[in-house]
């Protein structure tokens, strides 16, 4: 989230006076004024300690059920100008509640604060491993027609339809209207929230589901795939040619919406997510990218003993140099495109690969290994930036350009080795440098 963001989350009164004042004083009405202050005093004593936004034009207080049906009164002119008939959406906000249950579950995401290794244990683990290759027999024959027909391996999509649901059995049961409608009203930060809810009453509106079947999670994510509205309504479709794509109880439909997904999003034929590979012991860490040719000729081999395919590759040290290593292809990144998180792409990614009967990881998870906290990692994002190494946004949340920056500081200070991962080290290193550097 950009700074303006996090601190009109944060400091919403302030925001709501500065941005009034203005007009306040154009109109030069004493009365207006006084009765104007006596809002933003009621409203500052009425607020929660929640840090949630609220709606400024609402005088009702944050979290009520008044200020919830003020607010979806409020987005019907959003939803008229995609279309939504006024009766759909009348019908669809009438009697809505809040859900209590949602602000709570949108803060847990296992993928961005869990350890790597653990999240894998739990994604690739032995029952879901045996259940995938079950529906891999199964379902053999219609999952070769999907991939002659996107490109996508059926080891791909069973495994995020495994991960996603497993397979199937954890859609959520969630009105997904009530979901939205409510994280939209305590999030207006994140407008995300809006939009999908306005996606769903356009599905309603076009008749393609019925409010009994729209049934997902507590972020509105939807069937087998976990569809948000507006991914449904572009990536959905049916296996069959159907009219309707059953995402939620048809997983041939959840598996061809999948891979149809994937390949609007760029996913390239023929090409591996990438290769568990063994690094020379003289490796020189001299860059993270190159193409599977350049890291072949430093001495870098598969680990199972395949060739390598043609195209740029990144190496990725989850672990850092002393735990396993891969090289990701171009079809890598479009699985982060489903979530962006490196714990849910390489997740998948390992689980295809054992679902398809490939054998388990060569490396091994170093020993001991310390995990830093997101307030750690934000605080190795922000020594980053003020050295000039890092411009992405400031979150905790790792990704290829925060382990880009660290390889680049790495190789700038002489660290060894320059393998681009977080440790309680890296942190003293960089507070180091930062102390060296007048004006940093």
């Amino acid at each position: 989230m950009p700074a303006v963001g996090r601190f009109c989350l944060v400091n919403w009164q302030g925001c709501y006076f500065a941005r009034n004042w203005l007009h306040i004083v154009k109109m030069r009405q004493i009365k207006q004024i006084l009765c104007v202050l006596w809002m933003i005093t009621f409203a500052l004593c009425a607020a929660p300690s929640s840090g949630l936004a609220l709606d400024p034009t609402s005088t009702a207080p944050a979290g009520s059920e008044a200020g919830f049906r003020t607010f979806l009164q409020a987005l019907w002119p959003l939803a008229e100008g995609k279309g939504v008939k006024r009766a759909t959406f009348d019908l669809a906000v009438a009697g809505l509640t809040l859900d209590p249950s949602t602000p709570a579950a949108s803060n847990q995401q296992a993928e961005f604060d869990k350890p790597l290794k653990s999240y894998l244990d739990e994604a690739v683990s032995l029952r879901r491993i045996a259940r995938g290759r079950e529906l891999f027999l199964a379902l053999q024959e219609a999952l070769k027609r999907i991939e002659q027909r996107f490109g996508v391996p059926a080891e791909i999509l069973l495994s995020a339809y495994g991960i996603e649901t497993d397979y199937g059995r954890a859609k959520g049961g969630k009105d997904v209207i009530r979901s939205l409608a409510t994280l939209a009203y305590q999030r207006q930060d994140r407008p995300i929230f809006r939009d999908e809810l306005i996606g769903a009453l356009i599905l309603l509106d076009k008749g393609s589901v019925a409010r009994a079947i729209m049934k997902g999670s507590w972020a509105g994510a939807m069937g087998g795939p976990q569809f948000l509205p507006t991914a449904y309504l572009k990536y959905a479709v049916s296996y069959d040619g159907a009219s309707f794509a059953d995402i939620w109880e048809k997983p041939l439909d959840a598996l061809a919406s999948i891979a149809n997904f994937l390949v609007q999003s760029g996913w390239q034929p023929n090409l591996p997510w990438g290769v568990e590979v063994v690094l020379p012991e003289n490796f020189s860490f001299a860059s993270l990218h190159g193409s599977f040719a350049a890291f072949a000729a430093q001495g870098v081999r598969s680990a199972n003993g395949t060739p390598f395919p043609q195209g740029e590759a990144t190496l990725f040290l989850p672990s850092g140099g002393a735990g396993p290593a891969f090289l990701l292809s171009s079809n890598y990144w479009i699985l982060k495109a489903y979530n962006n998180s490196d714990s849910y792409a390489l997740s998948l990614s390992l689980l295809a690969d054992r679902i398809k009967g490939r054998p388990a990881l060569h490396g091994h998870w170093p020993q001991g290994e310390v995990f830093l906290s997101r307030t750690q990692k934000t605080e190795i994002q922000k020594q980053l930036e003020r050295l000039g190494f890092y411009r992405g946004t400031l979150d905790g949340r790792f990704g290829q350009a925060s382990r880009d920056a660290i390889h680049d500081f790495q190789i700038a200070t002489k660290v060894r080795p320059a393998d681009g991962h977080t440790t309680p080290e890296l942190l003293n290193q960089l507070a180091a440098e930062v102390s060296r550097r007048p004006g940093q």
